[in-house]
């Protein structure tokens, strides 16, 4: 699986950007993807997911601000990034899952062994 990440640049506090990651490869091998990030100094960090069967997950720090999607006609993934504070400036990651499983009538993905190559997203105040 090969994911690359563009859409990334500087933009001020309140603005938005839109991420996109091209996928290719076993797509169909993996449970999900999602977008992980990095600031400096800091741990990467888990931003969003949404699994194959449509299910997303939204870090505390950005939800009612960034949208995950995704189109599966061409395997390519979004972060619709809305809002954007100062915080939020790090390098973005996009991700693919390898391990999927069924737990409470609910799907999970797990083991997001694919990575990108990033992209930087700045935001100034």
């Amino acid at each position: 699986v090969q994911l690359v990440e563009s859409g990334g640049g500087s933009v001020q506090a309140g603005g938005s950007l839109k991420l996109s990651c091209a996928a290719s490869g076993s797509i169909s091998s993996t449970c999900g993807m999602g977008w992980y990030r990095q600031a400096p100094g800091k741990e990467r960090e888990l931003v969003s997911t949404i699994t194959r069967y449509g299910t997303t997950t939204y870090a505390d720090s950005v939800k009612g601000r960034f949208t995950i999607s995704q189109a599966n006609t061409n395997n390519a993934l979004y972060l619709q990034m809305n809002s954007l504070k100062t915080e939020d400036t790090a390098v973005y990651y996009c991700a693919a899952g390898q391990i999927g499983y069924f737990s409470g009538g609910r799907y999970y993905c797990r083991e997001y062994g694919y990575w990108g190559q990033g992209t930087q997203v700045t935001v100034s105040s």
